[in-house]
């Protein structure tokens, strides 16, 4: 007796693991079952013949892993509203941190949360982002730049209990500098007492820095990061998203888990990542909006480097939540392939939080995270731009939401 039988959808399986370059393969598989039993993928093939509590009727419809957004910021104060008229009138980025505000600004509100407030705002962005089929997402901290507030973050998301999505938490500190340190008693600061104590309480399972010449240098950020590796954290870099800053360059020499942004990458850098095996993880919804310059997608191909994706969901580059959305915008928007972006919001997502062994396909062994989409070809899932069409959201081998009727 299995808990829930899938019968005949159109399976869309993942199971050739972390996947790069111009030959990929989504392991469609038509007419296929799935049996799950205790939380797990029990079998993955045509003509299931077991007793089940419960039936699935999945012909005619796309059957894939459950999304995972590889990069969010989904525990902050307030919104940017402000900032969103000022960059209609033609402010940048940058001009728009030069007057207060940008990370600084979401700061301010980060830090006058309670911590019942910290729950119930974190709990309701990531009940969004399972409406639409997330069921694993990475948050980091960052939005407080001081011990009390960074902990606080990292804390509420270590209270996150939910049956509808799993959260992986990353320390991020290092995300600007705080007004009331200089550069390098704020260093000092993380590196003699957030980091030790992050890594004492078991809070964060990677450590982040935002690297870009604007922020903090490549020295400034490998001397956090060491720090970090030395606590036995896995590492993360906000690596050249404003300009080339020698971030890909540094996630490959320290053998990071995963680079992120990476909108100007050096040929060095690509070289490095390759080299020890680091995830590229893209975030198309946030180079749209800041009118920025797109990721190289073809730099990466060529490279054989991994692609993964990730909405950014923050109050002001990136207020996106939906992964439905995202694979869209890296198909439209960064010119990726239906398979590249499938891949990169499922197994190389996987990947890059590594979760590889646990979550991102469809595969005996494997956490029973699957999605029944609405959809009988895999193209809609961009096509339709940002449209939700999940119909049934298992997570953990427990039916978390289905949607009734048309």
């Amino acid at each position: 007796m299995v808990d829930i039988l899938i019968k005949s959808g159109r399976v869309v399986t993942l199971d050739r693991g972390v996947q790069y370059g111009d030959m990929l393969d989504l392991g469609i598989r038509d007419r296929c079952d799935i049996a799950i039993k205790d939380g797990l993928i029990l079998e993955v093939k045509q003509n299931i013949e077991e007793d089940s509590k419960q039936v699935i009727d999945a012909e005619g419809h796309i059957v894939l892993p459950g999304f995972i957004d590889a990069h969010t910021h989904a525990l902050f104060g307030g919104n940017r509203l402000d900032e969103f008229e000022m960059k209609l009138n033609g402010m940048s980025y940058k001009d728009i941190m030069n007057k207060g505000g940008g990370i600084l600004n979401t700061v301010e509100s980060t830090r006058a949360l309670s911590d019942e407030e910290m729950d119930e705002i974190l709990e309701g962005n990531l009940d969004k982002m399972s409406d639409t089929g997330t069921t694993t997402v990475e948050v980091k901290s960052g939005y407080g730049l001081n011990f009390e507030t960074e902990i606080s973050m990292l804390k509420a998301m270590d209270r996150f209990s939910s049956t509808r999505i799993d959260l992986v938490p990353t320390y991020m500190g290092a995300h600007e500098f705080p007004k009331e340190l200089s550069r390098d008693e704020y260093i000092d600061e993380i590196t003699g007492k957030h980091l030790p104590e992050v890594a004492r309480l078991s809070l964060a399972e990677f450590c982040d820095v935002f690297c870009e010449e604007d922020v903090y240098n490549e020295k400034e950020a490998r001397r956090i990061l060491m720090k970090a590796k030395e606590l036995n954290m896995g590492l993360k870099v906000h690596a050249d998203e404003l300009a080339m800053s020698g971030g890909a360059s540094l996630a490959g020499e320290l053998g990071a888990t995963s680079a992120e942004h990476l909108i100007y990458p050096s040929e060095e850098g690509l070289k490095a990542m390759k080299q020890t095996g680091v995830v590229a993880v893209l975030l198309p919804s946030t180079s749209l909006i800041l009118s920025q310059d797109k990721a190289p997608i073809e730099e990466f191909r060529k490279s054989g480097i991994p692609m993964a994706l990730g909405s950014d969901f923050n109050p002001g580059s990136s207020p996106v939540s939906s992964m439905f959305l995202i694979i869209g915008l890296a198909c439209y928007h960064y010119g990726m392939t239906v398979e590249e972006a499938i891949v990169g919001a499922t197994v190389n997502a996987a990947h890059a939080i590594n979760r590889s062994k646990e979550i991102g396909s469809i595969e005996r062994g494997k956490q029973a995270d699957i999605l029944v989409l609405d959809y009988k070809d895999v193209r809609e899932i961009p096509y339709w731009l940002g449209s939700n069409s999940v119909r049934i959201t298992i997570k953990s081998g427990r039916i978390c939401f289905e949607r009734k009727g048309n």
